[in-house]
């Protein structure tokens, strides 16, 4: 009597796999829609984390780029016995001899207090500093007007004055030509200036020229912080000697910074932030793992008939754990896809309303995506083993 052909285990092929994980969420959408939010929540969190971390740190790198990392500045300081220095009024051309500097200037404070008009009482000062300026002070700040013009030669030595862009907002000036008390002397805005992002003080400050505050102002000439650009590869060797040159013998009364250095700070502390957000969007995607384990183990204990027909019908274990796993995967792919759509999303969202270039990295898309497939494995392995070991009898009387 010969042998009949050696029955083998049915075996489905990826497609039919795909299939059957697809239908079984599908029969249970509301649920599936649920489970895979956990999902979409903490991958979108991370996804956006990262862009508005990249594009904020873009956006700062941009600057440094535009405004330059080379302005070094020397302010005023104590002296030896803890009183306030002064700089010398040849701090400039001390300065200026140093080989590789560009640009030299410097402004001096003016004991002076701002009114709009000669109606406001002097106790109710608009809160402006007055400094003296010299006309190169734009040249080497990278500054530039926002309306009218600049000192000159000639306006220099007028009572005229150019204000800081929080000043003017600060005084309501918003164009040239109105005049503006500085103690008891009326002078004419010549000019208001954009922001200047490297020296922000200046913003609240109205700058009248150096010849014009000694004049009408009593200025006594001396500089209380001086401004120099030099050549990128040189600012660190002229930063060593920089406060020795402008008040040799007294170099300690001297403090000299760089900047940029605010700015650079703040790409480190956004960077400090992001560490942070993505612990949080880490958690949000832990949360949507158990999520999705527990969707799945409710969809073992609901199906359990169908997994004894199928077992019945000749689906191996393997199978079986294969089809809960597929559906796992679906599930958590579902919510990566979904969370890296709305973190991107978001991320072009804020940085267009911040003014910047928004830059989702590819790698972070991918990433999430990658998080999510492990996700996706990890709650799906018990529930399809367990489903896996049900015996086909228990599973088709199971009610």
């Amino acid at each position: 009597m010969s042998s009949g052909p050696a029955l083998r285990a049915a075996r489905l092929s990826p497609a039919d796999v795909l299939r059957v994980g697809a239908e079984g969420l599908r029969s249970r959408r509301t649920r599936v829609v649920l489970s895979a939010l956990g999902i979409a929540i903490g991958i979108a969190t991370m996804v956006a984390v990262i862009g508005l971390s990249t594009s904020s740190r873009a956006d700062i790198m941009d600057r440094l780029d535009r405004l330059g990392t080379n302005l070094l500045t020397a302010e005023a300081g104590e002296d030896a016995m803890g009183g306030n220095a002064k700089l010398p009024k040849n701090a400039v051309s001390m300065v200026e001899r140093i080989g590789p500097v560009q640009h030299a200037t410097a402004v001096g404070a003016v004991d002076a207090r701002v009114r709009r008009s000669d109606a406001v009482p002097e106790e109710m000062a608009a809160g402006i500093t007055v400094q003296a300026a010299r006309p190169d002070l734009l040249d080497a700040l990278n500054a530039r007007m926002n309306q009218g013009s600049w000192l000159n030669r000639a306006s220099e030595r007028l009572p005229t004055v150019v204000l800081g862009s929080v000043a003017a907002d600060r005084l309501g000036i918003t164009a040239p030509g109105a005049k503006i008390l500085l103690n008891d002397r009326w002078c004419v805005v010549t000019g208001i200036l954009d922001p200047i992002e490297l020296v922000p003080n200046l913003d609240r400050t109205a700058l009248v020229g150096y010849p014009s505050a000694e004049r009408y102002l009593d200025f006594d000439g001396h500089p209380t912080m001086l401004f120099e650009r030099s050549t990128d590869a040189s600012v660190e060797a002229v930063q060593g000697v920089l406060a020795r040159t402008v008040n040799p013998g007294d170099e300690g009364s001297v403090k000299v910074s760089r900047p940029s250095d605010a700015l650079a700070a703040k790409a480190a502390t956004d960077k400090g932030m992001t560490s942070l957000m993505l612990g949080l969007g880490a958690v949000a995607l832990l949360v949507g793992g158990v999520g999705v384990a527990n969707t799945m183990v409710i969809s073992v204990l609901e199906r359990r008939q169908e997994i004894g027909l199928r077992r019945a019908l000749g689906a191996t274990r393997g199978s079986i754990r294969l089809q809960f796993l597929t559906e796992s995967l679906l599930l958590s792919a579902l919510g990566g896809l979904a969370g890296a759509a709305l973190g991107a999303a978001a991320t072009a969202v804020f940085a267009h309303a911040q003014g910047w270039t928004a830059v989702v990295p590819p790698w972070s898309l991918a990433g999430g995506l990658g998080a999510t497939l492990v996700i996706g494995v990890i709650a799906g392995l018990y529930p399809a083993v367990r489903a896996s070991r049900l015996h086909p009898t228990v599973a088709l009387s199971a009610t």
